[in-house]
């Protein structure tokens, strides 16, 4: 006959007389313990097996001796960083003999029930909550894309920056300024600037004649014809 119990958080195959090695236990030598996690029985003819533990079942056994087991050497090491640490290790462990086996009325233990849920009481679905309006969007602000004004002969970007703040932010709205008006917008803007051209640059810019003010450009001084 033999048994597989858990003794001191380990699983043992065991049998009468047998001699085994656990984890320390708490009792003193020469008292007698009692296992009762039985996990398997074999009687020769009959195998029992617990769901998890045999109800009835035992083991019994007595303490000889409290030990210590062979020495366990633990090394740990970094590569590449010198780092290496020896240490040695013995377990703390008790031997006990097997003195019987119990399985008076051994039966597999029967699995906990689980409670049936109860059935919810059929009841009507839950009106829907009428869905709220969908408000309709914003239409949508039309963004005029702005050009870089620094390529009229004259324009740095202070300019340009100062130009684009006060609305005129296209070839075409540079077009339709006047040199006055320009002048004024800029007047904060330090150096003597020459505004007498940039309007009739900015027209070819917005007409796509780069190659006529290009041309022009190179005759230019500032600006200024």
């Amino acid at each position: 006959m033999y048994a597989i119990v858990e003794m001191a958080g380990q699983q043992f195959k065991v049998a009468k007389d047998q001699k085994v090695y656990v984890h320390r236990l708490q009792t003193e030598e020469g008292k007698k313990v009692t296992f009762n996690n039985v996990l398997l029985l074999d009687d020769g003819k009959n195998v029992t097996i617990g769901a998890p533990a045999i109800d009835g079942a035992a083991v019994e056994a007595k303490v000889v001796q409290h030990l210590k087991g062979d020495k366990v050497i633990v090394f740990h090491k970094k590569r590449r960083k010198g780092y290496k640490k020896k240490n040695g290790h013995r377990q703390s462990l008790t031997e006990i003999v097997i003195e019987g086996i119990v399985a008076k009325g051994a039966k597999k233990a029967a699995p906990a029930k689980k409670e049936a849920a109860p059935k919810a009481a059929a009841s009507k679905p839950a009106a829907k909550a009428p869905a709220a309006p969908k408000k309709e969007a914003a239409p949508k602000k039309e963004v005029t894309k702005s050009d870089d004004l620094k390529k009229i002969e004259g324009i740095g970007p202070k300019i340009a920056s100062t130009l684009v703040e006060a609305g005129i932010a296209t070839f075409a709205d540079l077009a339709k300024s006047t040199p006055e008006k320009i002048s004024e917008i800029i007047a904060e803007v330090r150096g003597n600037h020459v505004t007498d051209t940039w309007p009739a640059q900015a027209k070819l810019a917005a007409d796509g004649k780069w190659d006529e003010l290009k041309k022009w450009q190179d005759e230019l001084d500032g600006g200024k014809a």
